[in-house]
């Protein structure tokens, strides 16, 4: 039943049935090398974007790590109708450490890149977005990634990253306010 919610809800990266899904992820708990292919296959899209707007520059290496503890780890998965909230938990805390990690040696650098890559599909709307979400810390970029890009409720944004609620609630609302201090004094 959960995992028809799951698959109800238009998890990106989800083609399979819900059923195709259990059996896939049981077949990669066994060992079958195919099967852990093609679930690798169906998750990296949605852990890739899971990590891009809370590691920024460094989302690919936050998704490779994110995605080798999910191999490590596969056979902890009790629950195979769980899959894309266990490996989006994972994904988040990846990308929070990396972000943590690159935002003492990349402060500055970070800021030029997105510059540098005008000609993909951003519009200028998300190239300021992108601009303002750099600005701040890694922990309030995954809060309000969990929170608004995911659309997950704050319970579960605690879970996730393992903290308190209040916690959570507290770093969600600087930020916002974060957010809106850097969207107003943009320079857009």
């Amino acid at each position: 039943m959960a995992g028809a919610a799951s698959a109800a809800s238009g998890v990106p990266g989800q083609r399979l049935e819900p059923a195709e899904l259990r059996a896939l992820v049981q077949e990669a708990q066994q060992g079958d090398a195919l099967a852990l292919d093609e679930l690798l296959t169906v998750l990296m899209p949605y852990v890739g974007r899971v990590c891009a707007p809370i590691a920024l520059q460094d989302a690919p290496d936050a998704a490779q790590e994110a995605m080798i503890a999910i191999v490590r780890h596969l056979h902890q998965l009790k629950a195979p109708e769980a899959l894309f909230g266990w490996a989006r938990a994972i994904a988040a805390r990846e990308a929070v450490r990396f972000a943590t990690r690159a935002s003492g040696r990349t402060r500055h650098t970070a800021a030029a890149e997105p510059a540098e890559e005008p000609d993909l599909r951003d519009d200028e709307l998300a190239a300021d977005i992108r601009n303002v979400l750099e600005r701040l810390p890694p922990d309030h970029r995954a809060v309000l990634t969990l929170r608004h890009v995911e659309g997950l409720d704050e319970q579960s944004v605690s879970e996730i990253l393992d903290l308190p609620l209040g916690t959570v609630r507290s770093r969600l609302f600087r930020a916002r306010q974060g957010f809106r201090t850097a969207w107003g004094t943009g320079e857009g």
